[in-house]
């Protein structure tokens, strides 16, 4: 897989995460500014998500505010299929 197929899986996952905890990008932002991502909005979630540009702090923090407990990395490589 190449780098940009790799960012596309991140971001479906956890798009599909996000789903799985009903949680919507707003939600997302609201607990990620818990969290010191303070600039977060429900804008810059979905403009990241949607371009899969995001950095690893980005996307670990973000499961972390939605309770997820585990990443597998089948999961991630499956993501949207």
């Amino acid at each position: 897989m190449t780098e940009a197929e790799w960012a596309e899986r991140a971001s479906r996952h956890l798009k599909e995460e996000l789903k799985r905890a009903g949680i919507t990008y707003d939600g997302l932002a609201n607990l990620l500014k818990r969290q010191g991502f303070g600039d977060e909005t429900k804008a810059s979630v979905s403009s990241k998500l949607a371009s899969g540009k995001f950095t690893p702090a980005f996307f670990l923090a973000s499961l972390f505010a939605i309770g997820c407990e585990a990443i597998r990395l089948d999961d991630i490589q499956n993501a949207g299929h």
